[in-house]
């Protein structure tokens, strides 16, 4: 809002109205902005929530230290949730195609989330929302978000060509070297980033090319189906990782960081050009929500840290991991998901393997066994009594880690 009012102010040549042109500024705004309001109103949602008794609902697994954590107010993704959307809708350009979406994704999520922490609360059901209902929640965001791609104009990237061709004006930046934007040109397309391959690029209609010349058609709804599973993924895989104080809301932070440079590198055609990947017209205005959601989920660990004086809840860990998610497939990088997000991938992980290897040795030799002394992974490491504080700081060193190779893979074909 406040972005349309500057512009329109820059007519009248108000000082400082230009300085909304700039993404770089938005982008250092929103996220003080966002950090701000998670830390200067979280004490207030925490005592707000102590007064309603709205507190973690504990199952006595037997872990050290674990039935301390009895009443902490949860649902504290309410804080994450509006320390995203308000700074977004202050300072990003609400035309965009891609803030569109992103914040359909957060309202969306964050909603089969709070349902879910509303029924484990107020209704005393420890399942919370019925598995199946989630799924249908992630599914449809999923198909909203794949079909839109599909059908929406302001959806393109630039691709090299042999022949000459130039960008709309539109769509420079201003002062672009002219050599940048020869032999190229504007496709809708079902392409996206794969790391470790020359081209660094990966078309999802070459899966279909047994269609023969309906393979682009038919490429797009591998694409939707593509969608459809990494955004239900990546969610569930946020919502498990949520399991220690801090442990979630900090590898998100890393994650966000990490997709905000490849949205800003995406969406600026010289450093495109220059890093061999592909152009996406008007996705640098992403930046904008990245800095929200780094600041939303850096300002919450002031309060999730161990020891947490407040959880996030699904209301949160769910719209995190389909805000990672959609944000990935919008700058074409999804198929970097599983090196970026490999902490949730792991803890998925680790509870797929734990339940299948128990059911296979229960039917094989008549009782279960285990691979880990408990799943998911963050909860073995407790049963080793590891300290809780140590566990989430070696997370978050792993997630540094696997960040920088995602970066690095932009080089490394």
């Amino acid at each position: 809002m406040l972005y349309y009012l500057f512009r329109y102010l820059e007519t009248f040549h108000f000082p400082g109205a230009n300085l909304f042109h700039y993404i770089s500024f938005r982008a250092a705004i929103t996220f003080v902005t966002s950090l701000m309001i998670t830390i200067i109103f979280g004490g207030h949602v925490i005592r707000f929530l102590q007064k309603k008794q709205i507190g973690e609902v504990i199952r006595d697994l037997g872990l050290e230290g674990q039935m301390a954590k009895k009443g902490t107010p949860t649902m504290g993704g309410i804080m994450i949730l509006a320390a995203i959307l308000i700074p977004v809708l202050l300072f990003a350009r609400l035309s965009s195609i891609y803030i569109i979406l992103m914040l359909i994704t957060t309202v969306w999520l964050g909603a089969v989330g709070f349902i879910d922490d509303y029924i484990k609360v107020f209704k005393k059901d420890k399942e919370g929302l019925p598995g199946k209902l989630k799924l249908v929640g992630q599914v449809g965001l999923g198909l909203i978000v794949g079909l839109t791609l599909y059908v929406s104009k302001d959806v393109v990237v630039f691709e090299r060509v042999s022949s000459k061709a130039t960008l709309r004006p539109c769509d420079m930046p201003k002062d672009v070297p002219l050599d940048v934007t020869r032999n190229v040109k504007e496709v809708k397309s079902t392409k996206t980033t794969i790391p470790f391959f020359k081209n660094n690029e990966f078309d999802y209609a070459d899966l279909v090319k047994f269609t023969g010349e309906h393979s682009k058609q038919w490429g797009w709804v591998v694409f939707v189906l593509a969608v459809i599973l990494i955004t239900t993924a990546v969610s569930n895989g946020a919502n498990i990782t949520d399991g220690i104080d801090g442990l979630a809301a900090g590898t998100s932070a890393i994650i966000g960081a990490t997709l905000g440079i490849f949205a800003y590198l995406s969406g600026n055609i010289i450093y495109a050009d220059y890093l061999n990947i592909m152009y996406i017209p008007a996705s640098g205005e992403l930046v904008v929500f990245a800095a929200a959601f780094i600041g939303a989920t850096i300002g919450f660990l002031w309060y999730n840290t161990y020891p947490a004086q407040i959880f996030m809840g699904d209301t949160g860990s769910l719209a995190i991991g389909g805000i990672i998610a959609v944000f990935a497939i919008l700058i074409r990088k999804e198929l970097l998901i599983p090196v970026l997000c490999g902490i949730f991938l792991v803890e998925n992980l680790s509870v797929i393997i734990q339940v299948g290897y128990f059911k296979y040795t229960r039917k094989k030799y008549g009782e279960g066994r285990r691979v880990f002394k408990m799943a998911p992974l963050h909860h073995h490491y407790q049963k080793l009594n590891f300290p809780e504080a140590k566990i989430v700081v070696r997370f978050w060193l792993v997630g540094l880690a696997l960040a920088a190779v995602t970066v690095i893979t932009l080089k490394i074909r």
